[in-house]
């Protein structure tokens, strides 16, 4: 226990271990208390973040959690008493029209899609999606732009105050958690702002999910599904199918893409008990025939399915608004998947084309060239998603590939959160032929006071940076089986031979992504300008090595990727704009 006391201690400026020098590490836990003292809360912005960061722990909730969670019913009925005493009914949310999107992979995506498409029909949007990347304003939308801080803050304490003043001093639950409270908060803003349309983004699974108190959506959509959230939502694809089924509602058209069989199956199940019509939708190929070929705002060929979704939910609400109410979609042919009928094939429109081309959604397939650095940003933190963000990124190598004179150097920079198989992500990215593999936690910086958006009070920096030194020695034993593989063993179908190196890739874990940026960057990057690194950042010699060969690279890949918040952590230093 010392031993791994010592390497945490010395994790907390830079630990950079040999494949063959890893150590095994045994969980330290100790119980630190991240919550900020308390205090009069302002009416700034800032405070009005932090006093929101305060709903992130509430152990009696966590608790009562998990005594509901075999009930979606009393889950659903504390939220609409949460709505009560924040001054709504449920009736009042029938007065939205919301597109209720879930799924595993590409719901983000799917939803920044639909909306840009019903925008720009000349559409009054809101969008509500989590989670945020830089700034928490971002999961509230108005027209495709988060809300200001003066509206942000605004509505935060006017809702925070109406909660305080109803809580009930006998409940041990007097205060809704963080995701709750931006959930009732969003449906407010939407309601006073009168959008013609909200497209609300499930946080996680769907019947559990604080968001499905929404009873009239006029359209549901499901994207591809994987395993994720597997204590929450269950260990196998039927399960999980049957969680994001749970948003159905009874009459209300609802659009999936293709799924495994047994994923399909659960939900086609899940649609018939809710008597949801539900429908398949045509591949994107399909829409495109006739016309010329559709081009998209998001890279990646598994956006494709993600477009189609879209097209189809954005096709079905603007079908109904003609209608003046929700009508039967009719189907273009029966499917001889599942028996599900296949949805509309149509011509998309200009304004559908356009919403297709001009959507932009950050942290998914961005790239930013910086001189010799180009930075390729992923928030893929499933087995399906990364194996599309590999297929991305290489496609985007070879793609952009330009003749240089001189070394070209591949960086990983990774992190993975929660119950994620972070070993099972890491041999899916081993491909990509990573020089140095870097990990670090979702920290901008070792203290995070002053980004009040970026504060995560659930998680010890103990915890933390133990879990980066366990991804370290992942990719080491990985990095040295490849190097070394079993005489006689089975031959690998994924993992691509290494070309001739004189090293292995080396791997190093720093303590916040401000010292890791400094290191992969060495001053190269025309945006980021950070302060002066410790003296300690490049005294292990593969750091100090690591550094000359990036300062003396011609180009330098990195792909970001493993977490979303990673991945905002690293946006918000390279783009300084986004936080104003």
């Amino acid at each position: 226990m010392s031993r791994a006391r010592s390497h945490l201690r010395a994790a907390v400026f830079l630990t950079a271990v040999s494949p063959r020098g890893a150590t095994s590490w045994i969980a330290a836990r100790r119980e630190l208390s991240a919550r900020p003292a308390p205090q009069e809360p302002g009416m700034e912005y800032q405070d009005a973040v932090r006093t929101l960061n305060t709903l992130q722990t509430n152990a009696s909730y966590l608790e009562q959690v998990k005594r509901q969670r075999g009930d979606p019913q009393m889950q659903l009925e504390a939220m609409e008493l949460y709505l009560a005493r924040s001054g709504l009914q449920v009736e009042d949310l029938d007065r939205l029209n919301i597109i209720h999107i879930t799924g595993t992979k590409g719901k983000g995506s799917t939803c920044a899609f639909t909306e840009r498409i019903l925008r720009n029909y000349g559409l009054k949007t809101g969008f509500f999606s989590s989670p945020h990347l830089v700034q928490v304003r971002e999961r509230i939308r108005i027209n495709g732009q988060p809300i200001s801080p003066e509206l942000f803050t605004k509505h935060f304490w006017h809702l925070y105050h109406r909660l305080e003043e109803t809580k009930d001093s006998n409940s041990c639950v007097s205060m809704p958690t963080y995701f709750r409270f931006l959930t009732l908060m969003a449906f407010h803003i939407f309601l006073q702002e009168k959008v013609d349309l909200a497209v609300v983004e499930v946080g996680i699974g769907g019947a559990y999910d604080c968001t499905n108190i929404v009873r009239k959506p006029v359209a549901c959509g499901v994207s591809s599904l994987g395993i994720d959230h597997t204590n929450l939502l269950g260990d196998t694809m039927e399960k999980i199918a049957w969680q994001k089924g749970g948003i159905f509602k009874r009459g209300v058209p609802a659009f999936t893409v293709l799924q495994p069989d047994g994923p399909l199956a659960v939900l086609r199940e899940r649609a018939e008990q809710t008597s949801c019509p539900l429908y398949l939708c045509p591949p994107l190929e399909a829409l495109e025939e006739g016309g010329p070929p559709l081009t998209l705002g998001l890279e990646g060929d598994h956006q494709r399915s993600n477009a189609a979704l879209a097209l189809q939910l954005a096709h079905c609400w603007l079908q109904q608004k003609d209608r003046q109410g929700v009508g039967e979609v009719k189907a273009s042919r029966p499917s001889l998947v599942w028996q599900l009928p296949l949805a509309p094939v149509f011509q998309p429109t200009p304004h559908m084309r356009h919403g297709l081309r001009d959507t932009e959604w950050l942290g998914r397939t961005q790239v930013l060239r910086r001189g010799p650095l180009t930075w390729y940003l992923d928030g893929a933190h499933t087995s399906s998603s990364v194996q599309a963000c590999v297929r991305w990124f290489r496609q985007a190598l070879n793609r952009h590939k330009e003749p240089r004179s001189g070394t070209e150097v591949r960086v990983l920079l990774f992190n993975a959160t929660g119950d994620r198989d972070a070993a099972a992500l890491l041999k899916l990215l081993q491909p990509c032929q990573f020089d140095y593999a870097v990990f670090c936690p979702n920290l901008i910086e070792v203290s995070s006071m002053d980004n009040a958006d970026q504060q995560n009070f659930t998680v010890t920096l103990d915890q933390v940076l133990l879990r980066c030194l366990e991804h370290q020695q992942h990719w080491n034993r990985l990095d040295e089986e490849q190097a070394c593989p079993e005489p006689g063993g089975p031959v690998s179908l994924l993992l691509a031979p290494r070309p001739a190196h004189s090293h292995s890739t080396s791997s190093l874990v720093f303590s916040c992504i401000s010292q890791a940026l400094q290191w992969i960057s060495q001053g190269r990057d025309p945006v980021f300008h950070p302060r002066s690194p410790p003296r300690s950042l490049f005294a292990h010699p593969v750091a100090g090595s690591g550094a000359n060969v990036l300062r003396e690279a011609a180009a330098i890949h990195v792909l970001v990727t493993g977490s979303l918040h990673l991945v905002g952590g690293v946006l918000k230093l390279l783009e300084p704009s986004l936080s104003q």
